[in-house]
C-alpha cells in the first residue's frame, strides 16, 4: 500500500525498519531555526532523519525573493538522496504537531515527481503518546539513495505569473495566514502587513481538529466548497508568508478530493519585496 497524502501512527508503526521507507523529521521553530534540530537530537522517530526547513527545504534568499524560496532541484534531489530518499522510497514527513512544515516537505516532493509520500497525522506528539518507537542523537549509517526530480512545472507560479492569472476573474488566490495577519492587523514576520489583493483568507488551522490532527475528508470537503463558493479547485492558487503553511492547505485540498491547485511559491514576503506591487488591509 502507499500513501500519499497522510498517514496515521499504526501505519506507520508497522513500516518502521522496512528499508523502502524514509522518515524525515521536519520539526522546526520560525522564531528560534535552531530548535527543530536539538529536538531532533534529544527523541526523534526511529529512523528519522532531520529535514531543516531553512537549509534543506528551501534556496537560498535573495533581494527578491521570499523568505523560503524553493531549492535547486538538482541540489535537494542531492540532499533528499543523502536524506535516505531514492527513487522507489515511500517517504513519511512529520513535524510536532499540526503538519504544517511537514507538509513543505509534501508539496516539495510532489513537485519533484514522488507521489509515494506522506504526512505523519498528529505529528510526533501522536506518535510518542502511542508509544511508538524512537531514537536519538546523529543516525548511524543509512546508504545514500538515488533520487531523480522529475519536476511538476505546472504545480508553482513566480510573481510574474500570479499577476498573470489573476487577471483571469476564475482564479481564486487562497492566503493561508491566521487572519490577523490576512488583515494586517499584526505582523511578527514581515516589513509589510496585509495580503495581496483580492485574495481571500482561510487560515491553514481551519484543516485541523482540536488534537493537531486533520479533520475528516468530508469535513475538509464542505469547508473547502464553501470557501471555494464555486471556484474551481483547479484555479486555486494557495499563498501564505513564505510558501510553507500554504502547502498544508494544499494537502487539504487533495485530502478533500479537490485536486489540481497551484503554489505561489514566493508567497507575501515575496510579493512585498517590490514596494510598487499593491497591498490590501482589512478583510
Amino acid at each position: 500500500m502507499h500513501f500519499t497524502t497522510t498517514i496515521d501512527v499504526a501505519s506507520l508503526k508497522s513500516l518502521i525498519g522496512n528499508p523502502g521507507v524514509a522518515i524525515l523529521d521536519c520539526r522546526f521553530d520560525l522564531a528560534a531555526p535552531g530548535a527543530g534540530r536539538q529536538a531532533y537530537l534529544r527523541e526523534h522517530i526511529r529512523g528519522a532523519r532531520y529535514a531543516d526547513l531553512n537549509r534543506d527545504l528551501s534556496g537560498p534568499v535573495t533581494s527578491s525573493s521570499g523568505r523560503h524560496p524553493l531549492p535547486a532541484p538538482d541540489l535537494i534531489a542531492a540532499r533528499l538522496g543523502e536524506l535516505g530518499v531514492g527513487d522507489s522510497s515511500q517517504v513519511i514527513a512529520y513535524d510536532e504537531a499540526n503538519g504544517a512544515f511537514a507538509a513543505r516537505a509534501w508539496w516539495l516532493l510532489r513537485w519533484l515527481g514522488h507521489a509515494k509520500v506522506a504526512v505523519l497525522d498528529g505529528g510526533s506528539r501522536a506518535w510518542i503518546a502511542a508509544g511508538g518507537a524512537l531514537d536519538s542523537g546523529e543516525p548511524q549509517g543509512g546508504a545514500v539513495q538515488r533520487f531523480t526530480p522529475r519536476i511538476d512545472h505546472e504545480a508553482v507560479l513566480s510573481t510574474v505569473e500570479l499577476i498573470e492569472a489573476l487577471k483571469d476573474q476564475r482564479r481564486l488566490l487562497v492566503d493561508a495566514r491566521a487572519e490577523e495577519r490576512f488583515t494586517g492587523a499584526v505582523e511578527p514576520l514581515d516589513p509589510v502587513a496585509g495580503h495581496v489583493p483580492g485574495a481571500i483568507n482561510h487560515p491553514f488551522a481551519a484543516n485541523l481538529s482540536g488534537d493537531g490532527r486533520f479533520l475528516p475528508p468530508d469535513e475538509l470537503e464542505r469547508r473547502w466548497l464553501a470557501r471555494l463558493a464555486g471556484a474551481e479547485p483547479g484555479k486555486v492558487i494557495a499563498m501564505c508568508g513564505s510558501g510553507v503553511t500554504a502547502c498544508h492547505n494544499l494537502l487539504a485540498l487533495e485530502l478533500a478530493g479537490l485536486n489540481g491547485a497551484k503554489l505561489y511559491a514566493g508567497s507575501w514576503s515575496e510579493w512585498i519585496r517590490d514596494p510598487k506591487r499593491p497591498v490590501t488591509r482589512g478583510k
